[in-house]
């Protein structure tokens, strides 16, 4: 049956820290097939811009496994909170076109891992605000969340780069688009 275990799990190393370092926009639909081992990405097609966005302290990622039963399911809920200090006229014009649209989302935390989300049905806005704060402290800036539902948590994808997580991927033929400053 496919569904027996393969292997069991001791308790790992503490090497690993919290946070993600940057995320990457791309247009759903862009690229176009993958290839997987193992459940990770080590391979994929299509041209595609990737939109970087370096992130720092209050993101994260966090998949939801929601299964049924009765019903006989489960599905994994991809969830992405964004924080983006500073507003600007640029980013209201570009955060509106992630609401608009249905990106796919690479996401690297800083033990170095790239996860794409939404990969089979690309990732929803769900809410968020443009806040200004209201003392000389708080966040003058922009919150996010995105969500995918997937049938399998987000992929690992294999050899990413600093700056580019695609970097392993032979077939993709991708430029990375940095983060600007407005």
């Amino acid at each position: 049956m496919a569904c027996d275990l393969t292997k069991g799990r001791i308790v790992p190393c503490r090497d690993s820290v919290g946070g993600i370092a940057e995320v990457y926009f791309v247009d759903y639909g862009d690229i176009t097939s993958f290839t997987l081992s193992d459940d990770e990405i080590t391979d994929c097609e299509g041209t595609f811009d990737a939109y970087q966005y370096l992130v720092k302290g209050n993101s994260s990622l966090t998949q939801n496994v929601t299964a049924s039963r009765e019903n006989g399911t489960v599905f994994f809920e991809q969830v992405l909170e964004l924080t983006l200090p500073k507003m600007s006229k640029e980013d209201n014009k570009e955060l509106k076109l992630l609401a608009y649209g249905r990106p796919q989302i690479v996401v690297v935390d800083y033990n170095g891992n790239a996860f794409m989300m939404g990969r089979e049905h690309g990732c929803d806005v769900t809410g968020g605000t443009v806040v200004t704060g209201a003392a000389m402290g708080d966040l003058s800036g922009y919150t996010l969340s995105f969500s995918a539902m997937e049938l399998a948590p987000a992929n690992f994808i294999a050899s990413p780069a600093a700056g580019n997580p695609f970097s392993g991927l032979s077939s993709a033929t991708e430029t990375i688009v940095a983060g600007a400053d407005f």
